[in-house]
């Protein structure tokens, strides 16, 4: 690839990346802030709704490998700008689904544009850096991510408990035609990571470190999942929390998600992202467990809650930067993987949440969510053994 000119420095395209994770975030995490909403507008139990989540988490899961083959030697610039107009398209055409019947296939859709956006923009960050920034940048560009748990999460929260959840899918759908135009812009012409053979695959699908690793992200999202994917139904049966509470708790929550972030993108380099993402999930786990304190008051659950924001999206950015780490080469393929594992986890995590709450068990999800993720540390662990040593 050429240098690229003064109006695309790679701190640029890097800043316009992060916004599009941000836009990006926004949009899946509006389901669960809007849950209760799209429950009782469309007329479905809370289980109905949730399969909002699910749905969606499949396609991402499944098509984050196959985007990454098929979109292979596409021109970044042009791919990630495509994407997040057509994640403007459909989230607006779904702000006007008439029933949950149109709405479901709508969200599958639409979440294509996160199928191909966040393991692409993470995948290509290798030829914007050089190899010592690298870690950093991609704990950078998933920063978007926290960030939209600060502001994005809590405002699609509000916007639902007080307009509605048509509303918050709007605003989504204009931030991308924004986040679009920043993309074409700021991204340099010519970036275009070397394609995936069969080989590649093959080298990425047989390596015990980088297979071991996806598994971390696997169950973690799995048991974060099976409890946040219903945070806001939770928190309204235990502390009747308004639109105004449960936007101000997210809100709590994505600072301290953010904060956690911008102390990895630091340190990872210097702590090792194996290192990062067991501090990450610890932290994570160490909410599930006080989690049934929380029912004490909005006080106590804000203060439990630190702990799982704090690991939550730095996690996500440890991952990413240890696969990387572990083979640049095979980066395109092993990111898009993990992003298939994440999502994949989240799917599993609404089904199961969902599928416990069906059955009036609402206030255990937390005893599984930890269950996975002490299995998710112990795997994680795992990981860091088989990791092939510096020379």
């Amino acid at each position: 690839m050429s240098n690229p000119s003064p109006r695309t420095r790679p701190s640029s395209a890097l800043w316009a990346l992060m916004t599009g994770n941000f836009v990006i975030g926004t949009g899946v995490m509006s389901v669960p802030g809007t849950l209760t909403d799209i429950s009782q507008s469309l007329s479905v139990s809370i289980p109905q709704a949730g399969q909002l989540i699910t749905a969606a988490a499949i396609m991402m899961g499944l098509g984050a490998p196959l985007f990454a083959t098929l979109v292979a030697g596409w021109d970044r610039r042009r791919l990630l700008t495509l994407t997040l107009l057509w994640y403007a398209l459909l989230m607006g055409i779904s702000a006007l689904a008439p029933s949950y019947l149109t709405l479901l296939p709508l969200r599958v859709l639409a979440v294509v544009a996160p199928a191909v956006f966040t393991p692409q923009a993470a995948a290509c960050i290798g030829l914007l850096v050089p190899e010592s920034q690298r870690g950093r940048a991609i704990s950078f560009v998933f920063l978007g991510w926290s960030v939209a748990s600060v502001l994005g999460m809590p405002l699609s929260a509000w916007i639902g408990g007080v307009l509605g959840w048509r509303w918050a899918f709007a605003l989504v759908a204009v931030l991308a035609v924004v986040s679009a135009a920043w993309v074409w812009r700021a991204m340099p012409d010519g970036v275009r990571p070397a394609a995936l053979s069969r080989a590649a695959w093959g080298q990425t699908l047989g390596s015990a470190p980088l297979m071991l690793a996806l598994g971390v992200t696997l169950l973690s999202a799995f048991g974060q999942f099976t409890l946040f994917s219903y945070f806001a139904p939770y928190l309204q049966q235990t502390l009747a929390a308004g639109a105004t509470t449960l936007s101000l708790l997210f809100l709590w929550f994505g600072a301290f998600g953010l904060a956690g972030n911008v102390l990895l993108t630091r340190w990872v380099d210097r702590l090792g992202a194996s290192r990062a993402a067991l501090v990450a999930l610890s932290l994570m786990a160490i909410s599930l467990a006080l989690w049934p304190a929380g029912q004490a008051g909005l006080v106590a659950q804000a203060l439990v809650m630190v702990p799982w924001a704090l690991g939550c999206f730095a996690g996500n950015s440890a991952q990413q930067a240890r696969l990387v780490q572990l083979s640049p080469v095979l980066a395109p393929a092993s990111v898009a993987l993990n992003t298939s594992a994440m999502y994949a986890g989240q799917g599993l995590g609404a089904a199961l949440g969902g599928a416990l709450i069906a059955q009036g068990h609402m206030l255990r999800l937390h005893w599984v969510g930890l269950a996975l993720m002490l299995l998710a540390i112990g795997v994680s662990q795992r990981a860091a053994k088989a990791q092939p040593r510096p020379a």
